[in-house]
């Protein structure tokens, strides 16, 4: 069921209670209606997120008492609809949570795109080579009006040459010259070759390129968005759509699977896809807090999330303990390696903590999992191995 909202606010001349109201009071109002039916179980537009989203940044701005924001570190606390900080004590008061945190993402990445931007995939396939028991493709498919993204699809020979369905991931790429390359093979980089190494294990994969790197120089801006992160988002939800139309692919359940920015677009994307039931990050976060001891200038360029350089550090809208959370109580994966210099793990293990009790509301604390291997900014074979099997557990 979708929840039903008005249309359009009253624009009669005469009074009306929504002329009345300030900023704080319509936002209060609209996050009271949203949060009451999440806490029912009804599915919430992203639309409507991302407008209660636009009201809460309108209330910050006109009320002189803005509410405060919840604790980016307690998962387990939410507004009733008096505005009071309860202790979430259900899955269902977990939901209003949960809607809240995607309206803070959109606060800061841009709105999720709708239905005006589902438009026919449109495939074209501009190479295909034989690679032994697998075949790779060079494509290109229509995620919006206007905008075409690059990408590699490998298929085993095995899904081609029967009436079998065989389970379909998105390989997403680090930061790399070469983009997209690197997952498939092409990019000299062993421990970034997952793509290759999940066809072999009989999946169907998925490597979109991300927007402004490599080859794909997509114009963001005049896309209508406000981040690169929201337009990898939909990209990545378009890719798949993708798999889902391929009739050798199961559908309804994928992974995702990401190595530096590959490991945070991977979060990011299945915190707004529920498609996604396996989420593998390696070297993808820490606490904004932690960040290079709070320089957050690696977050805030086009090609991420501009508008986070806005908040001072103790009012990001919100952090990854939050995101983490989000995701239960699907299957996650973090590689956290000790040695890493661009992600801390001690922070890692803050997060995974605050998040984990989120996992513990739904049964299922194993299924956040967190790996330390004693190496650099890597993803390293044992490691990637173990990643493989959790795919295997839950989408095979």
């Amino acid at each position: 069921m979708v929840l039903a909202f008005p249309k359009k606010l009253n624009r009669r001349k005469t009074a009306s209670p929504c002329r009345q109201r300030t900023g704080s009071n319509l936002f209060a109002s609209y996050r009271v209606m949203v949060e009451r039916n999440a806490a029912r179980g009804l599915r919430i537009p992203p639309k409507i997120a991302a407008f209660v989203s636009l009201l809460g940044l309108v209330a910050s701005v006109t009320s002189a008492k803005p509410a405060e924001r919840l604790s980016h570190t307690n998962l387990l606390h939410f507004r009733d609809a008096k505005g009071a900080v309860q202790i979430i004590r259900s899955t269902n008061e977990w939901k209003a949570r949960r809607l809240a945190i995607l309206a803070a993402m959109v606060e800061v990445m841009g709105p999720l795109p709708g239905k005006e931007k589902r438009c026919p995939l449109d495939v074209m396939v501009e190479e295909e080579v034989d690679c032994g028991d697998h075949v790779r493709r060079l494509i290109s498919y229509a995620s919006e009006p206007g905008s075409r993204v690059p990408a590699y699809l490998l298929v085993p020979k095995a899904a081609l040459n029967s009436a079998g369905k065989f389970p379909g991931a998105l390989a997403l790429h680090q930061t790399h010259a070469l983009g997209h390359k690197v997952v498939v093979g092409l990019g000299s980089s062993p421990n970034d070759e997952y793509g290759v190494e999940l066809v072999k294990r009989g999946y169907v994969c998925l490597a979109p390129s991300y927007p402004l790197l490599a080859n794909y120089q997509p114009n963001v801006k005049g896309l209508g968005y406000e981040s690169g992160t929201m337009k990898a988002i939909w990209d990545n939800l378009r890719g798949v759509d993708l798999l889902e139309s391929l009739p050798y692919v199961k559908r309804g359940s994928f992974g995702a699977i990401g190595h530096s920015l590959g490991g945070h677009n991977s979060i990011y994307t299945a915190a707004f896809d529920e498609r996604i039931k396996v989420i593998v990050s390696s070297c993808g976060f820490d606490s904004f807090r932690d960040y290079q001891d709070g320089n957050i200038t690696g977050w805030t360029s086009q090609r991420y999330m501009p508008k986070l350089k806005i908040y001072a550090p103790d009012s990001y809208p919100f952090d990854f303990h939050e995101i983490i959370g989000a995701l239960a109580p699907r299957a996650v994966f973090v590689n956290a390696p000790i040695g890493d210099t661009n992600f801390k793990w001690r922070s890692v293990d803050a997060v995974t903590t605050s998040a984990r009790n989120v996992f513990h509301l739904y049964g299922k604390p194993e299924r956040l999992r967190v790996e330390h291997p004693d190496c650099g900014h890597e993803f390293p074979r044992a490691v990637r191995e173990e990643a493989y099997k959790l795919f295997d557990r839950h989408l095979k």
